[in-house]
């Protein structure tokens, strides 16, 4: 959940009632969450967010800026169908108060993300109120009102609660459930719970097989079409890049909600909707209804492209893929796809490498390989490929032992290889590759494939 709160801070451990008992903890001023009577808010049954009446010592413009929040708030949940229920079925402050190792993970502009220990058992990442954040700051030295501030910024979180009980698909981050105070004084105290993950490593991932990359950007592919489709019509990630994006067990999800827009952009002629990026710029059409027709579906689709598909599709893909791949690059680059064509076009990549028809017709390799059942090679010296889903040496993805024997002859120094039980996500097995070997040892689940000019002088 680094990843999308900013900059990580690690280190600072406590329990999560002091937490909550300090309105600023002297963790370098960072969090201002203040104490939630644990029979307050979600599961509680007294607080409701959306009627409270700002005071009247609140600056005006403060005021009226509260009120516009808790209209839009309003709207949203009216739209969601409401979520009082959904909240109340989850965790809520009774939980939060009996949590355990409580630790920061990080902060941005409005929130600060810790990972708690439930009593019950499991994690959870914890979103609140950053009260020393950029958002904050800049309200109060505005309007020199703190706790209204903070009630503020507090209302981008609610909104991303409301979106995260509405919004359910496997490529969006699950709420846990939700705890907030509105006590009466200007300040609105929440805080949401939501499943932990980790931060999305852009680096790590260009280290990665071509299969796993491909996987992150399927996924990614996926919930921008269920975001085009949702049942809150279609939906734009305004604040759109790695690092609103977790890993959970092994699947890519998005974290951050609260900059989502539910309405497309509001227009009088076709050139109210142009749709600009850093390097180009889209024409777009205004329709009859007044809206920019499909700007956030194209929003959110020309920023996979540059943030995720031109680092992770091309490289080191099997070669019949990439004229495909090539093709999805520079659709969506241009536009020329929308979101149902990118995800037909995903599709149809990943059933040729599922079923092994991108395999070209070449030459059977296989009947220069010694195949010996029920047995695997003790590996000698080490043998080492990139991308490998091994650091220690060559394990690669395969469809069958005919595409590793063309591995193997395709590598200087390979001498056999073993097909593995391991299975991708894919369903394709793991074959290790290995430059040389001194012995074979029983293996039951193994099958061990070796050049018969690597065996001849050996004993077999």
């Amino acid at each position: 959940m680094a990843a999308a709160a900013g900059r990580a801070r690690r280190g600072a451990r406590l329990s999560a009632a002091a937490l909550l008992a300090l309105p600023a903890l002297a963790l370098l001023a960072l969090l201002a969450l203040p104490a939630v009577p644990a029979g307050r808010g979600a599961g509680g049954g007294e607080a409701q967010p959306g009627r409270f009446s700002p005071p009247l010592l609140l600056p005006p413009g403060l005021r009226e800026e509260l009120r516009q929040r808790r209209r839009d708030l309003r709207r949203l949940e009216a739209a969601a169908g409401g979520g009082e229920a959904a909240a109340a079925a989850g965790l809520g402050c009774g939980d939060l108060s009996r949590a355990t190792a409580v630790s920061v993970l990080g902060w941005g502009f409005t929130k600060v993300v810790a990972r708690a220990a439930l009593a019950g058992g499991g994690t959870v990442a914890l979103k609140s109120v950053h009260g020393a954040g950029r958002e904050v700051r800049r309200c109060v030295q505005r309007y020199g009102a703190p706790a209204g501030c903070r009630r503020l910024a507090a209302y981008k979180l609610l909104k991303e609660v409301t979106l995260l009980q509405r919004l359910q698909h496997p490529g969006i981050v699950k709420l846990r459930g939700q705890c907030y105070d509105n006590s009466g004084d200007a300040e609105l105290r929440v805080t949401a719970m939501l499943e932990l993950g980790s931060p999305l490593e852009m680096i790590q991932l260009l280290q990665t097989p071509w299969e796993e990359r491909f996987k992150i950007c399927l996924s990614l592919v996926k919930l921008l079409f269920y975001l085009a489709h949702s049942p809150l019509g279609s939906i734009a990630l305004l604040d759109f890049q790695p690092r609103q994006f977790v890993m959970v067990d092994g699947n890519l999800k998005v974290t951050d909600m609260d900059d989502a827009s539910t309405e497309e952009l509001s227009c009088k002629e076709d050139n109210d909707c142009t749709l600009d990026f850093p390097t180009k710029s889209f024409p777009l059409k205004c329709s009859v209804a007044g809206k920019c027709e499909g700007i956030n579906e194209k929003k959110n689709l020309f920023n996979a492209y540059r943030y995720f598909f031109t680092y992770l599709l091309p490289h080191s893909a099997p070669p019949a893929l990439q004229p495909l791949l090539s093709d999805i690059l520079n659709a969506t680059g241009d536009l020329r796809y929308g979101i149902n064509e990118t995800l037909r076009a995903f599709e149809k990549v990943l059933h040729l490498y599922k079923s092994g028809l991108y395999l070209q017709k070449r030459p059977l390799l296989l009947k220069d390989y010694v195949s010996l059942k029920g047995f695997r090679t003790v590996e000698g010296e080490g043998h080492k490929c990139w991308p490998s889903y091994s650091h220690l040496g060559c394990l690669l993805s395969i469809h069958s032992a005919e595409e590793a024997a063309a591995i193997c002859n395709s590598q200087l120094h390979c001498h056999s290889f073993i097909v593995t039980q391991h299975r991708t996500w894919t369903g394709r097995p793991l074959a290790s590759f290995q430059s040389s070997w001194t012995d074979l040892v029983p293996d039951t689940d193994a099958v061990v494939y070796i050049k018969r000019s690597a065996s001849s002088g050996e004993r077999l």
